[in-house]
């Protein structure tokens, strides 16, 4: 099961699943954060709820335990559900993420201040121009490669277009707080599952620092890099976070023959 972060959606995976989808049952999902086409308005969409979301959905779809990769917030919130549903998870999977004491990351604090006054939240519109997406302070500096006209689009123009998605976005970045990453990061130690780090050796974000502490934190836990990747190893490495997953879940699947 893939869980994306902020501003983007499903798409963030199009480029991993149909290579893993041979051998595994991938089930995607598409989370309310910022980039979905439906408004949420009752959500619960608190760090705590969203990974409430992502429980619900294993129990619905009766899928569980699963290997749970995460990415970005998306990272932050496979993190929450891992501490606070283990049952759930047969594995865990972080590629680059909001861990510890980074969440939001500084550079992107710039969201919660739009987030304080809504009127502001209409800047979002610049991202319609998709030169303008390649800023720094947009998603410039989250991948290397340029991401396809019809993905980024899915990521960027929900916001724009859709007042109820703004206000779902507004609602988010307001409950973002490293005190959810820190309250889950106590709870590592407890978390007996294997624990995969892929993380991106060009990422401008997220430390490498953090990504050999989560190996450390965790009991279980094994640390990959993704050579030549930003924040979206998905979009920059696929082939090399394909390899990684699989290599991963054929090393540890002696315990559960039957995943396959």
């Amino acid at each position: 099961m893939f869980v994306h972060g902020l501003l983007v959606n499903a798409n963030l995976w199009r480029r991993i699943v149909p290579s893993l989808a041979a051998d595994f049952r991938c089930v995607v999902l598409d989370l309310p954060f910022g980039s979905h086409a439906t408004a949420m308005p009752a959500a619960d969409l608190t760090p705590p709820g969203l990974a409430g979301l992502v429980a619900e959905a294993i129990e619905a779809l009766g899928v569980g335990p699963v290997t749970l990769v995460g990415n970005d917030t998306g990272g932050a919130i496979c993190q929450i559900v891992a501490t606070t549903r283990p049952e759930l998870l047969k594995r865990l999977v972080l590629t680059s993420s909001d861990a510890y004491d980074n969440f939001p990351p500084k550079a992107f604090g710039y969201l919660k201040v739009l987030a304080s006054v809504p009127a502001a939240m209409l800047l979002l519109n610049a991202l319609r121009l998709r030169p303008l997406r390649r800023f720094p302070l947009a998603y410039g500096l989250l991948s290397a490669r340029r991401v396809p006209r019809s993905a980024s689009d899915s990521y960027a123009l929900p916001a724009c277009v859709s007042g109820g998605v703004r206000a779902d976005l507004r609602r988010l970045l307001r409950g973002l707080d490293k005190r959810h990453t820190l309250a889950a990061a106590r709870q590592f130690a407890k978390f007996d599952r294997p624990v995969l780090i892929a993380w991106s050796q060009r990422d401008c974000f997220f430390p490498m620092s953090h990504a050999e502490r989560l190996k450390n934190d965790f009991p279980d836990a094994r640390l990959e890099w993704i050579p030549g990747a930003r924040t979206f190893s998905p979009e920059d490495q696929p082939a090399r976070l394909v390899s990684a997953i699989a290599r991963f879940v054929d090393q540890t699947q002696a315990s559960d023959a039957g995943e396959r």
